[in-house]
């Protein structure tokens, strides 16, 4: 390889620097721009225009010939440095020598491999060689088996998949376990061999698909003789001798629906089969192909590719770091089979080994690489996806690089808009580019996401090509989208809850899309959205964007409210408060904005005092509360007051009754002295609750029922708090041993928080409705049903009462 890498580059060298000596450079004004390009493309700016002024300037001193011998050797030694740092370079100079030097005799090839004619009477055969093992794709190739070549048609498939997930290897399986089928013929194109990647278009599709059908067309007629230079002429007479042949023909790596089409054969019974990396819409809606998405492997696949190729026991032995490495490779066939090489040629001492190195995101690339042949040179995930990449018009180009660096797993195309800058018609267009080059996988709701492999070299590429401060430029406009989609959600829920963040002028310039007739359901969209908020609000913290991520951990909120996510709840609240407290810490920070920073801080502190205690962590909800009243209760904020004092009386309930009655009492004055009504029946009902818990249970059943009544008088009546103070007149009523009401009133209760999907609290109606027929003796069949589904709210929510309830359950069926 070495050598004849060494033999290019001397014959290269020398054949420019010989149509420079001879003035011919310039007058292949087409064939010189390439050339160009491809040194352009690998940092060598003006090396032909040094070359040529070189000896421009030796030929006026009448020493030409000696410095054409010297730049020659200078301009070789560089060549070799290019192949060293890039093996691909080599296979795209071939072709762009033969095109500038036609005729000579520098033994420079380009044709397609393997296309020699036959020998007389024998099937041309021109399938790559297998090698390795082959397993999984049971489906695909029972797939490709039913829509290829019937006897009155000629079959046409297409192939697609991102680069690595494994479309050649099962193109090449399947047309050698099909050969019986092809009596006259199977034939094997590689475009990639052909490409020239800085020519596009028709100039790039007419030169290497002559050079296609002309190969094949010489292996049908066993001569070169006869067959013409021209494409159309050499479409008809492949058409005329491909007529009444059974032929196979499979076309690896094309970029274009005409490069297939002018390959399909006359001959009934025939079939084509194209691999790509484009899903090649135009070769389906025109020609009639049959399209098989090729997607990366499942759990199980991944695993059966590792046993083969690390083996069965090698595999079982590290069962947990194998299926991990499945998991770090997202099932990419070729990240899958370069970790196994690492392992069995001895660059890595185990799959425990492995795992643990490809874990850090940051070095994940590198680890799924080996060493070439030469010194310096690695065979990569990075050189297997580079070829796609460098393939991209500059606008998807452009936008791949920024996905790199979008926290979110799945987007949608406003999300693409809000990281890219541009419109949402732009980036619906980019998308699509994207999704057809396959470097892109478009889910069943219409949202993107990007394999995380992918998305690891797209933010290489971020990092080589983009300004160093357009990272944190895009985590800027994400957060800014999402806060303000969530903000509209979180106010399309309620309009009165209490918000300290004052976003008006930044949604006064929005749409709202929760209000629109078709729009989508607020916490619907949230819940959809909840991984990626996520990770943009850590994405957001890690920027040191607090002014916007502290007001979005607040307006997200509202998802956890009625669906008691408790880790994400959690974490979402911890990075809202450290937000909040850098900004206020900040001497730097405006007056204002530090002013609403501390009191943000106090709101998101007490907010989470709720995850805690649900977690188990009461010592630290206790002292999350004790720094929000501090932060509090020297502002003028009443309603903020009161909201930090009623989350403070629910955590002291656990241990002091007497002081959470006090501050609910506090709490149910600083709501009157606002004026909030909302606010009010919100602390007749907690101050109801617990009077209730001290056996004050005639109280109780007052202030508990001018609650219910209150929220539902609201102008916006709240169903769900008004379920909830259903809820504790139930228990009151249970005290009060009223227990027909009382199971009317939690059943009711339960309902009803179904419907407002408020699970949290609905488990709580339904654990007692349990210990209420257990306590009376009533309604035991169905105490079972009713624990069940408590146990699942909690095992969804991650709450720790799913084990009591799990070992309640068990021990009744024992």
């Amino acid at each position: 390889m070495e050598a004849e890498l060494g033999t290019l580059a001397a014959q290269g060298a020398t054949a420019l620097v010989g149509l420079v000596v001879a003035d011919a450079w310039l007058k292949m004004k087409h064939g010189s721009r390439r050339i160009t390009r491809w040194f352009s493309r690998r940092g060598a700016e003006g090396e032909l225009d040094a070359v040529r002024e070189e000896l421009e300037s030796a030929r006026q001193q009448g020493d030409e010939r000696s410095a054409a011998d010297r730049v020659a050797a200078d301009l070789e030694r560089r060549l070799v440095r290019i192949f060293e740092d890039d093996p691909e370079a080599a296979e795209e100079l071939r072709p762009l020598l033969a095109e500038v030097l036609p005729g000579t005799s520098y033994d420079i090839a380009f044709d397609v491999p393997g296309a020699a004619p036959a020998a007389p009477g024998a099937q041309p055969d021109h399938l790559p060689v297998l090698t390795g093992t082959f397993s999984n794709r049971i489906a695909e190739l029972d797939r490709m088996d039913a829509l290829c070549g019937g006897p009155d048609r000629v079959g046409l498939a297409v192939l697609a998949g991102l680069p690595g997930v494994g479309k050649t290897a099962i193109a090449c399986r399947w047309a050698d376990k099909e050969r019986a089928r092809f009596p006259d013929g199977l034939f094997y194109v590689d475009y990639a061999a052909l490409r020239d990647e800085s020519a596009v278009g028709a100039a790039m599709g007419h030169a290497v698909t002559s050079q296609a059908l002309a190969s094949i067309l010489r292996a049908l007629l066993g001569s070169d003789a006869d067959i013409s230079e021209k494409f159309d002429e050499l479409r008809r007479q492949y058409e005329t001798h491909s007529r009444d042949r059974r032929m196979l023909v499979l076309i690896d790596n094309v970029t274009m629906a005409s490069q297939a089409r002018a390959l399909i054969p006359t001959g009934r019974g025939s079939t084509v089969m194209v691999t790509s990396r484009h899903k090649l819409g135009e070769l389906v809606a025109q020609d009639g192909a049959e399209l098989i998405a090729l997607k990366p492997l499942d759990a199980e696949g991944g695993l059966t590719l590792l046993t083969d190729h690390c083996g069965a026991e090698t595999v079982a032995a590290e069962t947990a770091a194998a299926e991990r490495l499945v998991d770090l490779c997202g099932g990419l066939p070729v990240a899958l089979r370069i970790v196994a090489t690492r392992l069995t040629t001895g660059d890595a001492p185990s799959l425990t080994y492995l795992a643990e190195e490809l874990e850090d995101e940051a070095e994940r690339l590198e680890g799924i690489s080996l060493p070439g042949s030469l010194p310096g040179d690695t065979y990569s995930l990075s050189a297997v996806l580079g070829p796609s990449y460098r393939l991209l018009p500059p606008g998807p180009a452009r936008l791949f690089r920024l996905l790199g660096w979008l926290p979110a797993g799945l987007f949608d195309e406003s999300v693409a808009a809000a990281a890219a800058g541009v419109d949402r018609r732009t980036a619906r267009r980019l998308l699509r580019e994207l999704a057809a080059a396959s470097l892109l996988e478009t889910d069943r709701d219409g949202r993107y996401r990007v394999h995380d492999l992918v998305r690891l070299y797209a933010r290489e590429r971020a990092v080589a090509e983009e300004r160093p401060t357009e990272e944190t430029a895009l985590i800027e406009r994400v957060t800014t989208h999402y806060l303000v989609l969530a903000a509209l959600a979180d106010r399309a829920q309620r309009r009165d809850r209490l918000r300290v963040a004052d976003l008006t002028e930044l949604l006064e310039r929005a749409t709202d899309p929760f209000s629109a007739p078709a729009g989508p359901a607020p916490l619907t969209w949230l819940d959809a959205e909840c991984p990626a908020i996520l990770a943009v609000l850590r994405a957001a913290v890690r920027h040191r964007l607090y002014a916007l991520a502290w007001p979005l951990a607040e307006a997200f909120t509202v998802l956890f409210l009625h669906h008691r996510y408790l880790g994400a709840w959690k974490e979402s609240l911890s990075l809202g408060v450290e937000a909040a407290a850098a900004l206020t810490a900040d001497p730097a920070t405006p007056a204002g904005t530090a002013e609403q920073a501390l009191a943000g801080e106090a709101r998101l502190r007490s907010l989470l005092s709720r995850p805690l205690t649900d977690l188990g962590e009461h010592d630290r909800a206790g002292a999350e509360l004790e720094r929000a009243v501090a932060l509090a209760e020297p502002t003028d904020r009443l309603l903020l007051r009161a909201s930090v004092q009623e989350f403070h009386g629910r955590h002291l309930e656990r241990d002091d009754p007497a002081r959470a009655v006090a501050a609910y009492r506090y709490c149910l004055d600083l709501n009157r002295r606002a004026q909030d009504r909302r606010g009010e029946a919100l602390a007749l009902l907690f101050l109801g609750s617990a009077l209730d818990a001290q056996g004050d249970h005639e109280q109780a059943l007052i202030l508990l029922g001018r609650a219910r009544a209150d929220l539902l008088g609201l102008p916006e009546p709240d169903e769900r708090m008004a379920a909830r103070a259903l809820l504790a007149l139930g228990r009151a009523r249970a005290h009060r041993d009223e227990f027909d009401e009382a199971f009317r009133d939690l059943e009711t209760a339960a309902d009803t928080l179904r419907e407002r999907r408020a699970y949290s609290y609905e488990a709580d109606a339904r654990e007692a409705l349990a210990d209420l027929a257990e306590r009376t003796g009533r309604h035991l069949d169905r105490v079972r049903a009713w624990l069940t589904r408590a146990l699942e709210i909690h095992e969804a929510n991650g709450n720790r009462r799913a084990d009591d309830l799990r070992r309640r359950l068990d021990d009744d069926l024992s």
